[in-house]
């Protein structure tokens, strides 16, 4: 899974090789106990952003996990909440220092848009990933010549330099797949996708190679949609749930679009996706298929 790199690309530079993911984790469990300080003590959403000098908005974003977090702010809500353990204080601050923490990504912010670094985090930090994808192999799947041809028809007025840095980006991603522990990764591909010769035959079928040797791994979970299947429960697009370490973070639904990505996170959104995907691996072809089915494919194309 090499990458052509550029001068201070940090694959290999050890970066990444730890099992630090960013600052995913500490931001959402400080957004969840601040949260529940301010219910506890009946404050609103707006009281709370006044107290910090801010909106109601940005009380949402911290608590969400979606928004850095300044120490004058964290101190002034814990102020405002009544906090006065020192203990506890310190402990929060010190969750607010590691929030604030650069993301190895932030290497490639300049091809990393606002609204996807939410995900780049939530997935660095991920236990597991629950995918469905309709045209396009997964990025944690793709070979770096099918990652090039794919970003090129994203993004078809990028110079070669800008297309180079998204595909070290895309190949630095699949790092999670290999760690120490693995995150876990469960996708759900179309027909389509193993149908749709992106960059070529000859980089499709080196993709499909790639996609059985890959789904070989303990930690790789593939199933296909195949065309007679019929419809299915995922038909208004590609779904990725990213699930967290610990059981009282929240799972992160992400539906990226051509422009920007959306977040869907009241529970009841939630579980609508949860719902379809695992409708989807019922409905798919079985794991255990995958490979005979890739070989047919690679045999056909």
């Amino acid at each position: 899974m090499g990458a052509k790199q550029t001068a201070g690309t940090p694959i290999d530079s050890g970066v990444l090789g730890g099992r630090s993911a960013g600052p995913m984790v500490p931001r959402l469990v400080l957004g969840m106990r601040l949260r529940e300080l301010r219910e506890e003590r009946g404050i609103s959403r707006e009281a709370a952003g006044h107290a910090i000098r801010g909106s109601r908005s940005k009380i949402s974003r911290m608590e969400a996990g979606r928004h850095g977090f300044k120490p004058r702010d964290v101190e002034d809500l814990l102020t405002l909440y009544g906090v006065t353990d020192e203990a506890e204080r310190a402990t929060l601050l010190t969750l607010a220092d590691e929030a604030n923490t650069p993301a190895w990504w932030q290497y490639f912010n300049d091809v990393v848009p606002a609204w996807m670094q939410t995900y780049l985090a939530a997935e660095q930090a991920a236990s597991l990933i629950r995918c469905f994808e309709v045209q396009r192999v997964p990025g944690l799947l793709q070979t770096p010549d099918y990652a090039r041809a794919s970003l090129r028809l994203a993004h078809s007025d990028a110079s070669e330099e800008e297309i180079e840095r998204r595909v070290a980006l895309r190949l630095s991603r699949q790092r999670v797949l290999h760690r120490r522990p693995a995150t876990r990764l469960w996708a759900v591909l179309d027909e389509a996708a193993l149908r749709r010769p992106v960059g070529g035959i000859p980089t499709m079928r080196a993709q499909l190679r790639h996609l059985i040797e890959i789904c070989r791994l303990p930690q790789v979970s593939l199933q296909i949609m195949p065309f007679l299947g019929g419809g299915h429960s995922a038909e208004g697009g590609p779904i990725t749930i990213v699930r967290l370490p610990g059981s009282e973070l929240p799972d992160v639904v992400y539906l990226e679009q051509l422009a920007t990505g959306l977040y869907p996170d009241r529970p009841a959104e939630i579980e609508c996706y949860w719902d379809a995907l695992n409708r989807l691996a019922v409905e798919a072809e079985s794991p255990d298929e995958t490979p005979t089915i890739l070989h047919r494919i690679l045999q056909e194309t």
